[in-house]
């Protein structure tokens, strides 16, 4: 029998489809949910809930003894766009909830943990094609500067005391389950709605920007594989590469076409360019792929399929 999963921030867009997929591999009663808010009603009917603010290092110790949890899942975060409004707000939120895991796992309270980090670690000086595992990478925005500071943070608890912790470095994610939550590559999922309702799409990044993707699908995959693989073939303890497919909105609107003839997008750019501009176009995810075997199942054309067929049921 598999020991207890706490996930923290269950209720986002990763979060919910996490909850579901280690539900259905460990047993519900062994993966609690938790959030400083109640999720769907799929989610809070599918297993145990806990309230939670992943700030408040008291109220998760509880939970993580009452549970007798055994592994970590920290996907509470505040996102790229939303970041840069509330630049002390994400701050706070993206840096206390990880000393608080990492300070239980510290303590041995706690036996493993993962914490997602984003290609926000990356800035404008960063190589753009093909992006390697260690290189330049001084983020711009507030979110990345939370991600890339975590990424220090999680290594140097690894060598100083020891502490399991993993973590991949998430490109843009598309989802036909939940909704984004507020970051720069939020368009690859609102498209889809939108031509299925109304046949156009205002895109908010202009239509040339490449930027690396994944389909969710390959996202929870890599997550639970890398949470499974023995500690030993583990050998990046800051943030792995994880590439799925890298493309454009241009690219996106030929592949709706296919399905959806007429399909229209226009082009209005707004604060989000900005921080799209200073990201990678692709990334190297070798390391990822030689320790511990990932490797990508869906390209755009089967990303669409996905998305269409599930949105339209």
């Amino acid at each position: 029998m598999h020991k207890p999963i706490l996930i923290i921030g269950a209720c986002g867009q990763i979060g919910t489809e996490l909850t579901f997929e280690l539900r259905n591999k460990y047993g519900a009663e062994n993966v609690i949910a938790s959030d400083i808010r109640e999720g769907s009603n799929a989610l809070m009917q599918s297993g145990p809930f806990e309230l939670l603010d992943a700030t408040n290092y008291a109220a998760i110790e509880d939970v993580v003894m009452h549970y007798e949890i055994d592994e970590v899942y920290l996907m509470a975060a505040m996102l790229s766009a939303t970041a840069e409004k509330f630049p002390m707000r994400a701050w706070n939120l993206n840096m206390n909830s990880l000393f608080n895991v990492l300070n239980l796992a510290k303590e041995k309270k706690i036996s493993k943990v993962f914490w997602p980090s984003s290609i926000a670690v990356f800035g404008p000086n960063t190589p753009k094609k093909d992006t390697p595992q260690s290189t330049v990478m001084e983020p711009s925005t507030v979110y990345g500067i939370s991600k890339q500071s975590g990424e220090r943070w999680c290594e140097y608890y690894h060598k100083k005391y020891g502490v399991d912790i993993r973590s991949v470095r998430y490109p843009g994610l598309i989802s036909w389950k939940t909704m984004p939550g507020g970051g720069t590559t939020d368009y690859a999922v609102e498209i889809y709605h939108e031509a299925l309702d109304k046949g156009t799409y205002e895109c908010f990044l202009n239509g040339d920007t490449k930027l690396p993707m994944m389909y969710m699908d390959d996202a929870i995959r890599a997550t639970i594989s890398l949470m499974d693989s023995p500690s030993e073939k583990i050998k990046v303890r800051s943030s792995y590469n994880l590439g799925g497919m890298s493309f454009t909105p241009k690219d996106m609107a030929k592949s709706i076409e296919k399905h959806i003839p007429g399909f229209k997008v226009s082009y209005a750019p707004d604060f989000r360019q900005e921080i799209a501009n200073s990201w990678p176009s692709s990334i190297d995810d070798s390391a990822a792929r030689e320790q511990w075997g990932w490797e990508p199942r869906f390209d755009l054309d089967q990303t669409t399929d996905e998305m269409l067929k599930n949105l339209k049921e």
